[in-house]
């Protein structure tokens, strides 16, 4: 028993599109219909981000160092919500979460807070909250994957018009995907049409996850010099690999010997 005393799975036989968690040496990940982890917690520091592709979406504080609106689309484990929840006191924040018992698992097992003045989820559809709603949003986190790959309404063309059409003017896009996805350079591709070729790719620490970075306007082709001096402040205040995200920039993106050319 010894062997299996820090392992707790929660899996239902007989409903493979169920949501379940389980728990090893002190990490708690949630899965959606398949073994891929969709979101993981460690228990001793539940506000923390745990993956290296949630730490890497941060990377649009290089950008936009103080968002007051955020929107998120897809909740997973809430890891973003409760990052900038508890780092960022001035932002409010809505996540778009579909799947009613996603939030209830987040709620229960992964201390995701509750509803307040700063803070709520709205359960429904992602894409169509982008089209209906009229409130303008600072960044907009995109991660939305069903069991098996990107759900198809938060990829399209129009999906990330809407994003343009939400944000402000100085607001940035953040969508998590899969490097292995057969759809990702057509995702891709979208995404740099609707933001007119304003686009970063950065790869996460975990190989696979590739983070995109969208701007409704340009950031200027920022220096190298001056995106490390603001990734030092930045690790120092959230304790974040904001150097690795600077020096990764340099592996997707158009750039020289002194500037980032996006």
């Amino acid at each position: 028993m010894g062997l299996f005393k820090n392992w707790r799975i929660r899996k239902p036989e007989e409903d493979n599109a169920s949501v379940y968690i389980s728990e090893k040496f002190g990490v708690r990940t949630l899965y959606i219909g398949s073994d891929t982890v969709q979101s993981s917690m460690r228990l001793a520091r539940p506000n923390d981000l745990e993956l290296a592709y949630t730490r890497s979406m941060m990377a649009f504080l290089l950008f936009h160092p103080d968002p007051r609106q955020v929107l998120m689309v897809g909740l997973g484990g809430g890891s973003l919500a409760k990052f900038v929840y508890h780092r960022f006191p001035a932002t409010h924040i809505v996540a778009v979460e579909v799947n009613p018992q996603v939030v209830a698992v987040a709620r229960q097992f992964f201390h995701l807070p509750p509803d307040d003045a700063r803070f709520g989820v709205v359960i429904g559809d992602g894409a169509e909250y982008l089209r209906s709603e009229k409130r303008a949003a600072d960044v907009i986190l995109v991660d939305g994957y069903d069991a098996e790959s990107q759900v198809e309404a938060l990829s399209t063309s129009e999906f990330y018009r809407d994003c343009t059409r939400r944000l402000g003017e100085s607001g940035t896009l953040v969508v998590n995907l899969w490097g292995g996805d057969r759809d990702f350079r057509a995702c891709v591709d979208r995404i740099t049409k609707a933001f007119d070729g304003l686009v970063a790719c950065l790869p996460a620490g975990r190989p696979g996850n590739v983070v995109v970075l969208a701007f409704k306007s340009s950031p200027g082709r920022p220096r190298w010099s001056d995106l490390v001096k603001r990734a030092q402040v930045l690790e120092t205040r959230y304790g974040l690999e904001f150097p690795r995200f600077v020096r990764d920039l340099a592996v997707m993106n158009p750039h020289d010997a002194e500037r980032l050319l996006i």
